[in-house]
């Protein structure tokens, strides 16, 4: 008898932690969403706040001020007219690195909203360092500030980078790189001023509340960007930064809402003891607004849907 006692006392116990269990991943995900949300109704707020975008049609036929490979791009990857790209979200799946070359990569999904004018984005991540132990990172370009956000099990903060001039440039770098996935940012009007090198690569500039972002775009003979490269602000761990070269790679071209785009993407520093991968994924879906109906296309990217 005390033995059956004993096992429906373990059985009710059993519940009892499952049940608080449950209940805190309730408080977990709250929790968790409230940064995101946060973020990015600040750049939504900011975005129709703004007086400088009107939505529209373009036209591609309005490049010859551009440099030759960014007209051939722009002329590649964009239809004759097309909408006037407002505000953007992307869907990620992929793997990303934390620590030195000699860490493991771990899996990751990611959603990212951008708006074009103004510049801005917030990308919500998950890695998982290990089973259902989770790291919720947030990183954005908000409001003319940058900010990186992680935390353990989306509750225990584990980075929180303070404000710094060096952060805001080096997100806004991320957001002028990041424009392939949105080309019609790069048209004439968008903020963006060019600077030709050569047949295959362009200079781009884009300056926002004060900071400064330039990054080099590299076309092949697809007239496709295929690479960025950059000196980006990275953190070299102690709360100090120091300028580094930096590398995003780009390939697997496909239409997607009648715009050409890649669908995979990697990103590494440069460092002086060799290159540091620490981002790759492909790019599962991709929406525009405002797109009218009549133009939406099927989406062809690869991969599932990871929400």
């Amino acid at each position: 008898m005390s033995y059956k006692r004993t096992l429906g006392r373990l059985g009710l116990a059993l519940v009892g932690g499952a049940l608080a269990v449950g209940a805190l991943l309730v408080v977990i995900r709250a929790r968790a969403d409230d940064t995101a949300a946060r973020l990015l109704d600040a750049l939504r707020r900011e975005q129709a706040e703004s007086t400088t975008n009107d939505a529209g049609a373009t036209d591609t036929a309005d490049l010859s001020d551009l440099p030759a490979p960014v007209r051939r791009y722009l002329e590649r990857v964009l239809p004759g007219e097309h909408p006037d790209v407002q505000s953007v979200r992307l869907r990620q799946t992929g793997e990303f690195r934390l620590g030195d070359a000699d860490s493991p990569w771990k899996s990751m999904t990611a959603t990212q909203h951008y708006t074009v004018a103004p510049p801005g984005f917030v990308w919500d991540a998950r890695i998982d360092l290990v089973p259902f132990l989770p790291v919720r990172v947030v990183d954005a370009f908000v409001g003319g500030v940058g900010s990186l956000e992680a935390k353990f099990l989306s509750v225990i903060t584990v980075a929180d980078a303070p404000r710094s001039p060096e952060l805001d440039e080096g997100e806004l770098a991320r957001h002028l790189a990041e424009m392939v996935w949105f080309p019609t940012a790069f048209l004439p009007g968008h903020g963006v001023s060019w600077e030709p090198r050569d047949d295959r690569s362009a200079r781009a500039t884009l300056v926002h509340r004060g900071s400064t972002a330039t990054v080099v775009f590299h076309f092949d003979e697809n007239d496709e960007i295929v690479r960025v490269t950059a000196d980006r602000w990275r953190d070299t761990g102690d709360g100090e930064f120091e300028r580094c070269p930096w590398t995003g790679y780009f390939s697997d071209y496909r239409e997607l809402d009648g715009v050409r785009v890649p669908t995979t993407a990697e990103v590494a520093w440069n460092l002086p003891s060799g290159d540091l991968p620490y981002w790759r994924a492909t790019i599962d879906d991709v929406e525009y607004d405002p797109l009218p109906t009549a133009r939406r296309r099927s989406n062809t990217s690869p991969g599932p849907n990871p929400e």
